[in-house]
C-alpha cells in the first residue's frame, strides 16, 4: 500500500475503472479485451516506477494483445507486438533486472544515452520501419501509413526502454496516439471497439506520468551519486 502514492493509486484506479466502463458499454462480450487493457494499464504503473515487474506484465499484455489484432486484421499490430514488443520487453526485463538502483530490484538505475546511443535508435527504428512498411503492404493491412507509424513508434519506445531512458514513455505515448487513431477507425466499422480506444486513452495519460515520474527519479538518482 505504500510503494505507490495516493496520486499514483488514484490513476491506476481511475485507469482500471475507465477500462471496465468502456468494456461494459461497448464490448461486453470480448473478454480478452478487457484482461488485456487490464494487465497493460498496471504494467504501466510499474513501469511509471522503474519496477522490472512493468516489464513482466508488458510481455503478456503484447500476447494478448496481438491476438486481438489479429481478429481485426491489423496484421501490423499483430506482428509489432508478438515479433517486436513481447521479444524487446523481455530483452529490457533482462537490462532492468542487470542495472537495480543501488541494488534495489524494485527501481531500475536510469541510464544516461549519448548522442551515439541516440544515432544508433534512430538508424535502426528507420531500418525497421521500412522492412515492416513492405511486410504489411504485402499482407494487404488495413490503415497501411498508420500502421507503419506504429511500427516506428513502438520499436523506438522498446529500443528506449531498453536503453533505460525516461524519454522510453514519450516514445510509448506517441504510440498510443498512433493506436488511438488506428482503433478509431475500426469503430466506425464496429462500435465494440471503442473499448480498445478508451484502454490506449489509460495507456496516453499513464504514459505521460511515467515519463514525469522518470523525471524526478533521474533528478534524485544523480542527486545522489
Amino acid at each position: 500500500m505504500r510503494y505507490f502514492t495516493k496520486g499514483e493509486w488514484g490513476l491506476w484506479l481511475g485507469s482500471m475503472a475507465a477500462v471496465m466502463g468502456g468494456y461494459f458499454l461497448f464490448d461486453s462480450g470480448n473478454t480478452e479485451t478487457v484482461i488485456a487493457s487490464l494487465i497493460g494499464v498496471t504494467s504501466l504503473i510499474f513501469n511509471a516506477k522503474g519496477n522490472p515487474i512493468g516489464q513482466v506484465l508488458m510481455v503478456i499484455f503484447s500476447l494478448l494483445y496481438g491476438i486481438i489484432s489479429y481478429e481485426y486484421c491489423y496484421y501490423g499490430e499483430m506482428i509489432t507486438y508478438l515479433g517486436m514488443t513481447l521479444p524487446m520487453a523481455l530483452v529490457a526485463l533482462i537490462s532492468w533486472l542487470k542495472h537495480p538502483y543501488k541494488g534495489e530490484k524494485a527501481q531500475v538505475e536510469i541510464g544516461k544515452m549519448g548522442k551515439r546511443a541516440w544515432e544508433t535508435g534512430c538508424v535502426l527504428t528507420i531500418f525497421v520501419t521500412v522492412m515492416f512498411y513492405f511486410i504489411l503492404k504485402s499482407l494487404n493491412t488495413a490503415n497501411l501509413l498508420p500502421g507503419t507509424i506504429s511500427v516506428a513508434t513502438s520499436f523506438f519506445a522498446a529500443y528506449l526502454t531498453y536503453m533505460r531512458s525516461a524519454w522510453f514513455a514519450v516514445a510509448y505515448a506517441a504510440n498510443d496516439v498512433v493506436l488511438i487513431v488506428l482503433w478509431v477507425l475500426a469503430a466506425e466499422k464496429d462500435p465494440s471497439c471503442v473499448s480498445v480506444i478508451v484502454c490506449f486513452a489509460a495507456f496516453l495519460i499513464n504514459d505521460l506520468y511515467g515519463f514525469i515520474n522518470w523525471r524526478r527519479m533521474e533528478r534524485k538518482q544523480r542527486k545522489d551519486i
